[in-house]
């Protein structure tokens, strides 16, 4: 990353420059990593309808974070708002503070597609674009402007991460789409890392994939956490036991007078001891299959 600051485009940008060098860097509580996100008293609005509310955790740099919970608890909520994704939703708002390295995404002049950069995210459902395997994967590079000698090099690169070169290097002109669910869905996880961010959202990447496809991902991703910072949210709670640091277990309080739902974050801690020996009973009845 050598621009250090999220930038909005134009003539004007130098004088709307947000500086996103990191700041001295602190640990996250019981990690022996940097932290990468600060998230503090965080709560999602669509509308006057509060999704989520009161978030509060740290994640640190090379680690996986599962969140998980009950559908309808604001899991995937969140984690689109840790890149700015909620943006492109009419109506949605969001209240605290989502810091990267101790700088707010949310901040007046940070430029939301230069987030998105360092920031990737990879989706429920595999999203190959009608092109090429090669196509795909150098489209990010491509439209910022990489010269097309150095997108070669990208997209080996970025498809080796992915545990899918051995696969397509003698295909890379094939349409992505004639590929398998799981092999679009490392496509897609190339394509994201393509664009080199320092964070890959991942919401339900496995949800639509065969045992076999679902288990080369979690593979990948304790390969890939090996150099960027993994957030994923998944309803497998055996999948965020497998792969993940750290979890966050979020539930829903119920409004009786408006019979709403509003997500909120009952636990977060290491993984082992969320699945083992969680302080809350809420979490201690999710985890067990008591609800849920």
């Amino acid at each position: 990353m050598s621009d250090p600051t999220l930038s909005g485009a134009g003539p004007d940008a130098r004088s709307r420059r947000i500086d996103m060098a990191p700041q001295p860097a602190h640990e996250s509580p019981g990690t022996g990593g940097p932290t990468v996100f600060d998230i503090k008293d965080v709560g999602v609005f669509y509308g006057d309808f509060k999704a989520v509310k009161d978030v509060n955790f740290t994640v640190a740099k090379n680690e996986i974070t599962a969140l998980i919970g009950p559908s309808g608890c604001g899991k995937s909520t969140l984690l689109r708002s840790l890149n700015r994704m909620n943006d492109l939703i009419p109506g949605a708002r969001v209240e605290g503070t989502v810091s990267y390295h101790g700088k707010d995404i949310y901040e007046s002049g940070v430029d939301p597609v230069e987030v998105r950069r360092r920031i990737g995210m990879v989706f429920q459902k595999a999203n190959p674009f009608p092109k090429s395997i090669f196509d795909n994967v150098s489209y990010g590079p491509k439209i910022h402007g990489v010269p097309r000698a150095e997108r070669d090099d990208i997209v080996e690169d970025s498809l080796r991460k992915a545990a899918l070169w051995d696969e397509v290097k003698d295909d890379l002109k094939k349409s992505a789409l004639a590929l398998s669910g799981g092999q679009q869905q490392r496509l897609c996880i190339a394509r994201t890392i393509a664009l080199q961010p320092e964070v890959v959202l991942m919401d339900e990447p496995c949800s639509a994939l065969d045992p076999i496809a679902t288990a080369r991902i979690e593979e990948l991703m304790v390969d890939l956490a090996e150099q960027f910072t993994i957030v994923i949210v998944t309803h497998n709670m055996q999948q965020a036991a497998r792969v993940s640091d750290k979890t966050a277990f979020f539930s829903t309080e119920v409004n009786e007078v408006s019979d709403t739902r509003t997500g909120v974050l009952v636990e977060f801690d290491d993984t082992q001891r969320i699945f083992t020996t969680p302080s809350d009973v809420r979490t201690e009845n999710y985890v067990t299959g008591r609800f849920g």
